[in-house]
């Protein structure tokens, strides 16, 4: 391990700390810059050896691609749950999904689970590598089917090509 990956052993992952540390502060200052740069530093050099592998970003444009659609995705689904739970609850059709995964890397597996779990009305149960599923309780589900290729097309190929996979 040379000096530079000892210092930064996961130079993405702190570079995003450091990022959504600066957009959540309050402020814009010097300081909560600094407390961005420590603890951007800190958290990764705490726990790389937890990392089984470092992940290789592919294609870095097609990451902030897929951000902002999640992103999007975050504030409509906001909407969404917002106005089916002040709604009537009968409406509501819960249920548990299995979505079948195309992904062999247990990393980006998990990154798809997190990206399902941080969308409202949706929360990643499992992910079963070896069986190569994800399973996902949903709030409201009309078309299994449909929810099913809307997690694969959405945020799996994306996330395939971004770590190239």
């Amino acid at each position: 391990m040379n000096t530079m990956s000892r210092f930064l052993p996961q130079p993405t992952i702190t570079l995003a700390i450091i990022g959504l540390w600066v957009f959540l502060g309050s402020s814009l200052s010097l300081g909560n810059l600094l407390l961005g740069v420590i603890v951007g530093v800190s958290i990764p050099w705490i726990t790389y050896r937890f990392w089984p592998d470092q992940p290789r970003i592919a294609r870095p444009l097609a990451g902030i691609a897929l951000f902002g659609l999640v992103v999007g995705d975050i504030v409509k689904a906001n909407w969404e749950v917002a106005r089916q739970v002040v709604g009537p609850v009968d409406a509501l059709k819960p249920a548990f999904v299995t979505v079948p995964l195309d992904l062999d890397d247990p990393f980006v597996a998990t990154l798809l689970a997190s990206i399902v779990s941080l969308t409202p009305g949706t929360v990643s149960i499992d992910v079963d590598t070896e069986a190569k599923a994800l399973y996902v309780h949903a709030l409201h589900v009309e078309d299994e089917a449909a929810m099913i290729a809307t997690i694969k097309s959405r945020y799996e190929i994306p996330l395939k090509e971004v770590f190239g996979c």
